[in-house]
């Protein structure tokens, strides 16, 4: 099995056999449409709700 954060740290590995190729694709149309001052602000709005968001508890199996 490939492990592509390490795998394909120069490049995708398994070319038209990648799993992620689809999610690559976006991603590309992504950045090429998008500002970087429109990609900022989404990360801006992304932050704050996630400041104002309770916390969330993780209980162990454990218990």
């Amino acid at each position: 099995m490939v492990d592509c954060a390490k795998d394909c740290i120069n490049g995708c590995i398994l070319g038209d056999q990648c799993p992620n190729k689809e999610y690559a694709a976006e991603a590309s149309k992504f950045i090429n449409e998008t500002s970087l001052d429109k990609m900022l602000e989404m990360a801006e709005a992304a932050r704050l709700k996630k400041l104002t968001e309770p916390p969330k508890w993780v209980m162990p199996d454990d218990l």
